[in-house]
C-alpha cells in the first residue's frame, strides 16, 4: 500500500507536519522519538502537531537526524527552545558542518525562497535556523531503547556523506531520510534519484536496505509504502538509479562533456519542459549540478 505521510501510520507512528516536509513521530513505552524535524518555516506547526499527536510536547525525548540538509533539522532550534532537554540524535559530522556561518547561510538562503508558501504558518514567530549540538552522536550498529521499541542506527551514504537510516525491528518500520530516493510527481509512481555525494555509496546503501526486513518506509517526502509496496519501491529506487547515472552520462556526450551546459540542457528538457518533478527550481538545479559532476568525474570527464 501507499499513502500520503500524514496522519497516523501506525499503532507506534504518526506523521506530523507537512506531507512534503514531514516528521515521524515514533512512540515507545516510555520514550518518544521524532525522525528530522523538516523545514524551519514550519516549526510551529511541527510543535502544534506534537500537541495533537502526544498531548504534551514535553514528552519527546529524542529528535533523529536522517542528515544534513536544511529540509531535514529546520525546525531543531525552535523545538530545543519550547522543548529543552531534547537529545539530538544524528552522524557527528553535522555538529562540525552547523559551526560554519556559511553553511547557516547557506540553508538560510534555500529556506527563505520557500517563505511565500509558508508565511501563514511561520507568523511573527523566531524560526531562524541556528547552530545547535549533536547531543547524542551515532553511528553504524548503535542503538536506542526506546521502550518495547528498539531503534537501530544504518549508515547509507550517497545522499550526503552523513546520511544515516533508523530502523524498527519489532515492527519491521524503516526512516531512511532521502537514501532511498524520493517519490516523483503528484502521484508518486516514479522515483527522484538523489545520490550526491558518491553514487556508488548511494546504490550500496540502496542494496543494504532493500535486504532489512521492511514492513513499512517511511519516506522523507510526499509518502508511506507497506508491505509488498515496499519491495516494488526499492526495486524501482535501484533500476532509477542506475538509468538516471545513464541518461546524466548522455546528456554530458551530446555537449561533449562540458558540464556547465549539460546542466542547463538536463534543467530543460527533464525539469522545465516535462514538469513532473515538484521541487523548488534552485533546489533541483543545486541537486543536478553536483549529479552532474559526480557522474562526469566517476566516468572521466573531469580527471583528478
Amino acid at each position: 500500500m501507499k499513502i500520503f505521510a500524514q496522519g497516523q501510520i501506525n499503532d507506534y507512528c504518526h506523521a506530523i507536519g507537512h506531507i512534503g516536509y514531514p516528521a515521524y513521530i515514533v512512540k515507545g513505552k516510555p520514550k518518544i522519538m521524532m525522525i528530522d524535524a523538516g523545514i524551519n518555516l514550519l516549526a510551529p506547526k511541527y510543535y502544534s502537531d506534537l500537541k495533537a499527536t502526544i498531548s504534551d510536547p514535553q514528552k519527546l525525548n529524542f529528535i533523529a537526524i536522517t542528515h544534513s540538509h536544511y529540509d531535514h533539522l529546520g525546525a531543531i532550534p525552535y523545538l530545543i527552545k519550547k522543548i529543552p532537554g531534547l537529545i539530538i540524535v544524528g552522524a557527528e559530522r553535522i555538529q562540525h558542518l552547523l559551526a560554519k556561518p556559511s553553511v547557516i547561510d547557506f540553508m538560510t538562503h534555500l529556506s527563505n525562497i520557500q517563505q511565500p508558501l509558508f508565511a501563514d504558518i511561520t507568523g511573527p514567530e523566531d524560526v531562524s535556523l541556528s547552530p545547535f549540538n549533536i547531543t547524542l552522536p551515532v553511528k553504524e550498529g548503535d542503538t536506542i531503547d526506546l521502550g518495547g521499541l528498539t531503534c537501530s542506527v544504518y549508515e547509507v551514504p550517497g545522499h550526503t556523506r552523513d546520511s544515516l537510516a533508523y530502523y524498527f525491528p519489532q515492527i519491521k518500520m524503516l526512516c531512511p531520510g532521502e537514501s532511498v530516493g524520493v517519490p516523483e510527481g503528484i502521484d508518486g509512481n516514479k522515483v527522484q534519484v538523489e545520490f550526491l555525494s558518491s553514487y556508488e555509496d548511494y546504490y550500496a546503501s540502496l542494496e543494504k536496505m532493500a535486504s532489512l526486513d521492511v514492513k513499512t518506509l517511511c519516506l522523507a517526502h510526499g509518502f508511506v509504502y507497506t508491505d509488498d509496496d515496499v519491495k516494488s519501491f526499492f526495486a524501482a529506487s535501484l533500476t532509477a538509479t542506475e538509468q538516471y547515472k545513464n541518461l546524466l552520462l548522455e546528456y554530458l556526450d551530446r555537449v561533449n562533456g562540458d558540464i556547465e551546459q549539460a546542466i542547463q540542457l538536463i534543467t530543460r528538457e527533464e525539469y522545465d519542459k516535462k514538469g513532473t518533478i515538484h521541487q523548488e527550481r534552485n533546489a533541483y538545479i543545486s541537486n543536478l549540478t553536483a549529479q552532474v559532476k559526480l557522474v562526469a568525474k566517476d566516468y572521466q570527464y573531469i580527471k583528478g
